[in-house]
């Protein structure tokens, strides 16, 4: 689950202001070892995720749900004996909006999953990473101005979209519908992480989650009743898969995540992150035998490069 962004602290007044400086010899403090390697672990859970999803012999839509319902079986125990008074006490307002979130995080993996079918592992985790520059964009259209750096940054990386959706059209029109509903997901999921910012204000990040990771297992089973979609009936196998799936993405990736942000900071967590595309790259190839095609490695540079100067733009 994304996590708040640190607040800021407040600027001196230059008047007042002490001219001499705070250390003879200052120094940048060094990064904490342990949220380091607790971030490296994070990615490395994330990264499993496309190749998981992609070789999980399961519908695409099961996975989804049982994904979330584990979540909520995992998380539920602990937010109901620690934030039982908070749960109660939810306001109307932000219960709507952490329900709204969950759906729309219901349509994000609604739309990603059925993704990895279509098109190769690589192209949907690049694609589907896109969710910054969605952000941007919707927060643009809320009225928020972005520094120059974020938009270069944003249109460098959909130049390498419009480069990799054009490679996967000359593989198949499969391929590029694939494309397609990876980038939708990246839609969907920055409206999820806008509307969670705005839960976040006054709901512990518990409380949002299983709030939120509720509402989406209850839409994704509606969607799996309506469409006909089988819940069970794998083996043992398959099982264990979707088991390892909602504890490296989702407990350990999003839970990690959350834990490294508040000492790491959002800026080099974000970019950090953003390693998903080639770890995912590299172990679908491994495993999967998945290579992406030539043509497919400076397209993915492109919205790698642009994501990060995205990123550290919106450090600004």
């Amino acid at each position: 689950m994304p996590a708040a962004r640190p607040a800021t602290a407040p600027s001196a007044d230059p008047a007042t202001a002490d001219p001499r400086p705070a250390h003879p010899h200052p120094h940048p403090h060094p990064l904490p070892t342990l949220d380091l390697l607790l971030l490296a672990v994070a990615i490395g859970g994330i990264s499993f995720s496309g190749p998981l999803i992609s070789a999980t012999a399961a519908p695409a839509l099961a996975i989804a749900f049982w994904r979330n319902a584990m979540s909520v079986g995992a998380l539920g125990p602990y937010a109901l004996l620690r934030h039982r008074a908070e749960l109660r006490g939810i306001g109307r307002r932000a219960l709507l909006l952490a329900v709204a979130a969950g759906t729309l995080l219901a349509v994000h993996f609604a739309l990603w999953m059925p993704s990895l079918r279509m098109t190769s592992v690589a192209s949907a985790t690049a694609l589907v990473t896109t969710t910054p520059l969605w952000t941007i964009l919707l927060m643009r259209l809320m009225g928020v101005r972005a520094p120059r750096p974020v938009w270069i940054g944003t249109f460098v990386a959909f130049a390498g979209v419009l480069v990799l959706t054009g490679v996967d059209l000359s593989l198949s029109p499969q391929a590029l519908l694939g494309d397609a509903l990876a980038l939708a997901a990246g839609l969907a999921s920055a409206a999820y992480v806008l509307l969670g910012a705005e839960v976040r204000k006054t709901v512990s990040t518990t409380a949002y989650t299983l709030v939120c990771y509720a509402t989406t297992a209850v839409v994704l089973l509606g969607v799996c009743l309506a469409a006909g979609t089988p819940l069970a009936g794998w083996s043992a196998g398959v099982w264990w898969q979707i088991v390892l799936l909602m504890v490296t993405a989702q407990l350990l990736g999003h839970s990690l995540t959350n834990r490294v942000v508040r000492n790491l900071g959002p800026s080099i967590t974000s970019t950090a992150i953003l390693l998903e595309t080639p770890g995912a790259a590299l172990i679908a190839a491994l495993w999967l035998g998945q290579w992406p095609p030539v043509a497919a490695y400076p397209a993915m540079v492109l919205i790698l490069l642009g994501l990060v100067l995205v990123a550290r733009g919106g450090r600004r």
